[in-house]
Order: structure tokens, then C-alpha cells, then sequence
């Protein structure tokens, strides 16, 4: 009888706490699926209301899991590998895939009804030095985006971004962005190789500017905290651009290979 009553009152008193949690994570989850709702509510501008109601009921029950593994935003800008006057502000949604590999979809904000640029994969330097010396000419440095403060993870508390920052200094990164939204309205052309910027004077600063003051950032606040990051030498073969030449994609016609001409 003891014993029962023991039990007894050990789920009381675990009864409010089982029932606190499960109402904590439905309400997370109450949350998450309103958020999604107003997110889908807020794209697809012409669409039909039969669309918009297929891409919400799509939204809310298909498992994403790619896109939920997502756990870091990155902000900063890219120029075209052949071109320093065209740049681009880059917001990065990245999965830290495995010890040495980040991959990251770019967007152009972080808005519900963002455009998707293009991608970027990042790499430590072990993995780049591996590289052949032809690989080599379409991966850029981090080092200087990490200490100038130009590169930020917008909301995270200051001693996360150190942490995160001091293992992505000496990473590099191949990126290609789809659409020139520099130039066009709409994803045409061949993708574009970008690289990233190796010293002052070359990001555009009413741009940097512009951008600090949307996303409550400071790029300068950021190099003061992060001046005492150890920075290594950037290996050879990186940015390929500071040497005078680059290259860039293009579309080039190539004989077709299949299995037959058809009837």
C-alpha cells in the first residue's frame, strides 16, 4: 500500500510537469506552423487562390528536412570573380554538413519572399590544399570577410559568432550565383562564379553601410572584438583574381551524347 501511494504521489507531482511540457511544445509548434502559414501567405503574389492553397497545405505537411537542418544565416557580399564592380549582398542559410564541409543556399534577404542567388560550399583549408591547382582558381579565401567584420551571423549572441568565426577564418568557399540580380529581373544567363573580398578598400562601403544599419549590425564594432582571431596565411592558389586574370562561366554549344538519334 506503501508502495502504491509512493507512486501514487510521484505522478502528481510529475503529472504538472508531463502536462507543462506538452503544452510548451505545442505551443512551439502552434508557433511554427503559424509562422509558416504567414510565410506562405506572403509569396506567390498572381498566384491563384487554388495555387496558394496547394503551396500552404504543402508547406505545413511536408517534411523538409533539408531545409530544417539549416541552422546558421550568414551575411556579407560577394563580387563577380571577373568583375569587382559588380557585388552583391549575400544572405546564407548553411548546414554544417560534416567537420570540413559547410553548404549554403544564398538568398537576397532574409524576407519570406527572398530570391534565391545562388550557392556557396565552404571548406578548411586541409581539404583545400588537396585541391589540384586548376580547383584551386574557383574557391576564395575567408580570412579577411571574417576579421574586417564584413562577414556577420545577424542575432546570435556575440560569443557564438566568435566561436563559429574563429573555425571559418581559414575555410574557403566556391560560390555561384544563378541570378544576376544586379543586372536582371528574372534568373537568365549561365550561373556566375563570385569571389570574396582579400583586403579594405574594395567592398563597396555605402553598401556596407546600408546594410549595418538594416540588420543592427556594426562591421567595424565587429573587427575590434574580433582583431585577437588568429589568422593563418592564405594558401596558395586561392583567389585566383589577384593575379590579374580570372575565370568565369560560359556557354559553350557541345556535341550531344545518347544513345541514338531517335525515330
Amino acid at each position: 500500500m506503501g508502495t502504491r501511494r509512493r507512486l501514487l504521489n510521484q505522478r502528481g507531482q510529475f503529472a504538472p510537469v508531463a502536462a507543462g511540457v506538452v503544452a510548451g511544445l505545442a505551443a512551439a509548434a502552434g508557433v511554427m506552423i503559424g509562422r509558416r502559414a504567414g510565410a506562405m501567405a506572403n509569396v506567390g503574389e498572381g498566384h491563384s487562390a487554388k495555387h496558394r492553397l496547394l503551396d500552404l497545405a504543402s508547406g505545413l505537411t511536408q517534411p523538409k528536412f533539408p531545409l530544417e537542418a539549416m541552422s546558421t544565416w550568414l551575411n556579407g557580399f560577394h563580387m563577380y570573380a571577373d568583375d569587382m564592380g559588380r557585388q552583391v549582398e549575400a544572405h546564407h542559410f548553411c548546414i554544417h554538413l560534416r567537420h570540413d564541409l559547410h553548404q549554403c543556399v544564398i538568398f537576397d534577404s532574409n524576407r519570406h519572399d527572398a530570391r534565391l542567388i545562388g550557392i556557396e560550399y565552404i571548406i578548411s583549408e586541409e581539404r583545400f590544399r588537396q585541391l589540384p591547382a586548376e580547383e584551386k582558381r574557383l574557391w576564395h579565401s575567408h580570412h579577411y570577410e571574417v576579421k574586417s567584420g564584413v562577414l556577420v551571423a545577424p542575432g546570435i549572441p556575440e560569443l557564438a559568432e566568435r566561436a563559429y568565426f574563429k573555425d571559418l577564418v581559414s575555410t574557403y568557399g566556391k560560390t555561384f550565383h544563378t541570378w544576376q540580380i544586379d543586372r536582371d529581373e528574372f534568373p537568365y544567363g549561365a550561373p556566375q562564379l563570385m569571389m570574396g573580398f582579400t583586403q579594405d578598400g574594395q567592398v563597396n562601403e555605402a553598401a556596407l553601410e546600408e546594410r549595418d544599419q538594416r540588420l543592427n549590425v556594426s562591421h567595424e564594432e565587429r573587427r575590434r572584438k574580433r582583431y585577437d582571431i588568429p589568422v593563418p596565411d592564405v594558401a596558395p592558389g586561392a583567389n585566383a583574381w589577384e593575379s590579374g586574370t580570372s575565370v568565369q562561366t560560359t556557354l559553350t554549344e557541345v556535341p550531344f551524347k545518347g544513345q541514338g538519334k531517335g525515330p
